[in-house]
């Protein structure tokens, strides 16, 4: 009996054993399978259900951009990441696109300029080619930029030709004393062969009169636009004594006129002696060279 009692007593122990190593190993066999797959989402159930509903989808940062996204991003270059209705349409269809690819891309405004030289698809570009095109743009502008002081060319070549020439042109006159009313006529008739003083060719000549010393009395004649060979036929009056007149200097300075600077001097006339003059007092028709000066003083 004694016998029969330390057998069951041993196999119970041995039974007890046997669950009790079970145990431990399903135990471990759950930690090193079971959490694992958990933590990183994929059991082996969810993986093959997950295989089952999207068969043919590739890994996402392989999958080339749909068309649909890539209309999306030429839509707009200056606001980033704005959500486009393509991009849910995608969503709904079950088409996933690159987070990358949904940026939108914002171009410096400089760009515009840059591109009119550098054609920005095409990387075989060269520094020299570049240059070229800039010069070629260069001289495009530059015909919008004229320089004013290049009209005045044609007027400097007039100018000495002038002082070689000793003249610029002629003015035709007439000198009468009134001695009744004591005073001097003047009636300046024309003036003939004046040299262009602006760009096109022509200038736009007028005359002051002084009777010297005189500077108080200015008389001047009308503007005569595009002429070199200006008709006045405009008459004035310089009341002045008789006895006076041995003194006295006619002064005429002809003048190119421009509305938007100084007024260039052509040149001057001066009269004195008119008690020598032929016919004085009486009507003198006169004709005198226009003589360049630089300034008047």
């Amino acid at each position: 009996d004694d016998d029969e009692g330390v057998k069951v007593l041993l196999s119970l122990v041995v039974t007890a054993c046997g669950l009790a190593l079970f145990g431990v190993s399903l135990f471990v066999s759950w930690k090193l399978c079971w959490i694992p797959w958990r933590e990183h989402g994929l059991s082996p159930t969810t993986k093959e259900a997950h295989g089952h509903l999207n068969p043919t989808m590739s890994p996402l940062p392989s999958q080339e951009p749909t068309p649909v996204a890539s209309a999306a991003m030429k839509i707009s270059h200056t606001s980033p990441d704005i959500p486009l209705d393509a991009q849910s349409k995608g969503r709904e269809n079950g088409v996933h696109t690159n987070p990358r690819m949904q940026r939108q891309t914002t171009e410096p405004p400089h760009s515009g300029s840059i591109r009119r030289h550098i054609n920005l698809s095409n990387p075989d570009f060269n520094v020299a080619q570049f240059q070229r095109q800039d010069s070629l743009t260069g001289m495009g502008l530059g015909l919008g930029r004229l320089k004013p002081e290049l009209y005045k060319q044609r007027s400097l070549e007039g100018d000495e030709g002038s002082r070689r020439g000793g003249g610029c042109g002629r003015l035709h006159f007439i000198l009468k004393f009134d001695c009744d009313q004591e005073q001097l006529i003047v009636k300046i008739h024309k003036a003939e062969d004046l040299p262009a003083k602006d760009f096109s060719g022509t200038s736009d000549p007028y005359v002051k009169i002084y009777l010297l010393p005189d500077r108080k009395t200015k008389h001047q004649t009308k503007v005569h636009r595009k002429t070199l060979n200006p008709v006045f036929d405009e008459v004035f009056l310089f009341p002045v004594a008789y006895s006076e007149l041995p003194t006295r200097k006619l002064h005429f300075s002809v003048y190119d006129f421009d509305r938007f600077s100084r007024h260039d001097i052509i040149g001057q006339v001066v009269v004195d002696n008119f008690l020598d003059l032929a016919d004085f007092p009486r009507e003198t028709k006169l004709c005198r060279d226009i003589q360049y000066v630089s300034s008047l003083s």
